[in-house]
């Protein structure tokens, strides 16, 4: 099984026409602050890879932080034989370096701010 490493456009690019699903492995709190439009947590410390939503027609995207708990998470679904292959290179530094949207907390008032928000 070979593992990616997927450009942070390429991913945003993919989300936005609704080909992914994408699993955020970081921990509750790091989610709360900021996450990414439509992905889903699932945390490192406990992650289950057969509890992911394997979805035939849309390829499960894993990311994190900086990329490295997205592959300790890819290995354990290899490990697991779960069909998930790829992750976000660079994980959310990465993301945010490309200029890519992120939802996060108005520190002012604790409101969720989604800039993708239709």
């Amino acid at each position: 099984m070979s593992l990616q490493e997927l450009d942070p456009k390429d991913v945003f690019d993919r989300a936005q026409k609704g080909e992914l699903v994408i699993i955020d492995v970081r921990e509750p709190r790091e989610f709360a602050t900021e996450r990414l439009h439509g992905a889903s947590l699932h945390p490192l410390s406990t992650f289950d890879a057969q509890a992911l939503p394997i979805d035939k027609s849309r390829e499960v995207i894993l990311h994190c932080g900086s990329g490295k708990r997205s592959m300790d998470a890819l290995n354990r679904c290899a490990a697991a034989g779960v069909p998930v292959t790829a992750h976000l290179k660079g994980g959310m530094m990465a993301w945010k370096a490309a200029g890519l949207p992120v939802i996060t907390l108005d520190p002012a008032t604790g409101a969720v701010v989604d800039p993708q928000a239709v």
